[in-house]
């Protein structure tokens, strides 16, 4: 299937940019031996959603209508924090989930979204499709729960605001900034001598609409998607960090499936994988062009001195510490090093 741009900008217009639950959900009909519910917090229309409902469709098929997984997208089932406890208790069977937020239950899957690690694409998927990712995914196994091979791409994150472009780490002295509810991004945002403030996907637009934060930090497709040109002025391309959506299985409902089903939903899994990563490359350089029409105004800040600020800071030896000598050796075998 081919993703086509003008779907994910024409639906994600009409999608709530407050993430809250939507009356539309992706699920077939009944009669399944295995009905399975796949919960996350993007809206229908993004590429996530888009090709994890082509997955759906293809295991439904390919396991004659044994196995069917019923999407629900845009928070439906709660926030972030919500959704988690719900997979860790069997309430869903599926999650896709940001490495960052998910270290709040394994502390080193934030090991991905340290501060300017990857210079690029090309590194990492080096890191998360070889022996780093391979790392992360049994300590998320230790938590009781199953991660696919392949993770979903959420993109390098960028700084957008209110009031003035950031081009400086002073620019961020004292500066209410959104965090996800992970302790990763507080510590780097506290490192820049800023006010984090930890929120949820589901409440994002209303705090930036009502002040109670003046910014953000995103991927430039999930400032589209949410709709924050409406609630944000300014755009600094930071590339701070990249982040990515483990799609994550209850291991008590994984290992219900015989192990020939369960082949099949994890091939199908992580083909959606890489052919969303593709969608979220060709849709890069447009989605900029979209948000500059509306308003957004962008800049490309040096990054020497975020980098500098962070390691003088002691934000690289702090996780350094927290994530283990064996973590941050196998970050570095990818990134160089960083503290």
């Amino acid at each position: 299937m081919r993703f086509n741009r003008r779907q994910f900008v024409t639906a994600s217009a009409a999608a709530t940019a407050l993430g809250t639950a939507l009356p539309t959900r992706f699920a077939s009909g009944q009669g399944a031996e295995f009905t399975y519910k796949y919960a996350n917090n993007l809206p229908p229309s993004h590429p996530l959603n888009t090709r994890t409902k082509e997955m759906a469709d293809k295991v439904r098929a390919e396991t004659g209508g044994r196995v069917d997984i019923q999407i629900f997208p845009a928070s439906q089932l709660g926030s972030d924090t919500d959704m988690l406890s719900q997979l860790r208790s069997g309430g869903i069977e599926f999650f896709t989930l940001s490495g960052l937020i998910l270290s709040t239950l394994v502390p080193q899957t934030a090991i991905n979204g340290i501060g300017f690690a990857f210079s690029d694409y090309d590194t990492v998927w080096k890191a998360m499709d070889g022996e780093l990712g391979a790392f992360i995914r049994a300590q998320i196994g230790k938590a009781g729960l199953v991660a696919m091979d392949r993770i979903f791409d959420n993109g390098f994150r960028q700084m957008t605001t209110s009031t003035r472009p950031i081009t400086s780490p002073d620019d961020l002295r004292g500066f209410k900034m959104r965090v996800p509810v992970s302790p990763l991004w507080t510590s780097m945002f506290k490192a820049f001598d800023s006010a984090p403030a930890s929120i949820n996907a589901s409440e994002l637009y209303t705090a930036l609409q009502t002040k109670i934060v003046d910014g953000q930090e995103n991927a430039l497709t999930g400032i589209w998607a949410l709709k924050l040109y409406e609630v944000q002025k300014y755009c600094s391309m930071t590339n701070h960090m990249w982040d990515g959506f483990w799609f994550l299985a209850n291991r008590r409902a994984w290992e219900r499936l015989p192990e020939d089903l369960r082949t099949i939903v994890a091939r199908n899994v992580n083909a959606a994988a890489v052919a969303q990563r593709e969608d979220l490359a060709k849709m890069s350089g447009t989605v900029q062009q979209d948000l500059a029409a509306k308003g957004i105004v962008f800049n490309t800040p040096k990054t020497d001195a975020f980098r500098d600020k962070l390691r003088s800071g002691g934000f690289y030896a702090e996780w350094k510490g927290k994530l283990g000598d064996e973590a941050w050796s196998l970050l570095e075998r990818y990134s160089g090093k960083l503290g």
